[in-house]
């Protein structure tokens, strides 16, 4: 049975990392302090340093809660669709979505890809979590390939530029989507990426 100082930790820490990830939205690296991450959270900053010692290791624990959002398994899951064409469908229509691009704040997210080049337990953190998306989408496209959904010979060179093409939606809707919605450009990007996998271009 858990402890009470144990209880408290799990309800404490995810609390605590929720309340940094609002401030990173709201004020950006530069502005999330732990006194400003307590003020969010009516806390006193003491607690936090009570639970995580420093700011390096808070940030380090935000990384995997946000990693673990980035996975979640519940999104992914298209085994209640039968018919393969359909699933394949469902999986594009997913991965080019604004829901799916927004899993986590882009300000965010760019803010640790910005550190990654000076901490290197960030870059391993951020190439792992990508590293498994690339393995994931490489093992439905050899069973989409299988059911002739698709007609690709190099499955994991297919991944590769789609998870590429997939991340670069954001850096299109910051810098050059001219005011128009997301879903403009994402399902131009996700039509071209159905025939060219579709076509065996890889």
């Amino acid at each position: 049975m858990a402890t009470r100082k144990n209880r408290n930790a799990e309800t404490r820490k995810p609390e605590i990392l929720e309340g940094y990830y609002q401030v990173l939205i709201e004020k950006g690296f530069e502005g999330s302090s732990i006194g400003k991450i307590a003020e969010h959270l009516t806390i006193h900053p003491t607690l936090i340093l009570h639970y995580f010692k420093n700011k390096n290791n808070l940030q380090r624990e935000l990384i995997d809660l946000l990693i673990s959002k980035y996975k979640a398994e519940h999104m992914l899951n298209f085994d209640t669709i039968a018919d393969s064409t359909h699933r394949f469908d469902a999986l594009m229509d997913l991965i080019f979505s604004f829901k799916w691009n927004r899993t986590v704040d882009p300000g965010v997210h760019f803010g640790f890809y910005y550190k990654s080049f000076r901490d290197e337990g960030i870059r391993k953190a951020l190439k792992d979590m990508f590293q498994w998306f690339r393995d994931y989408l490489h093992d439905a496209f050899i069973v989409f390939n299988k059911e002739g959904v698709i007609r690709v010979t190099e499955e994991r060179k297919a991944a590769d530029y789609v998870l590429t093409l997939m991340e670069g939606l954001e850096f299109h809707a910051h810098f050059l989507n001219d005011g128009k919605p997301f879903e403009d450009f994402a399902d131009t990007a996700k039509t071209a990426t159905i025939e060219i996998l579709k076509n065996g271009t890889f």
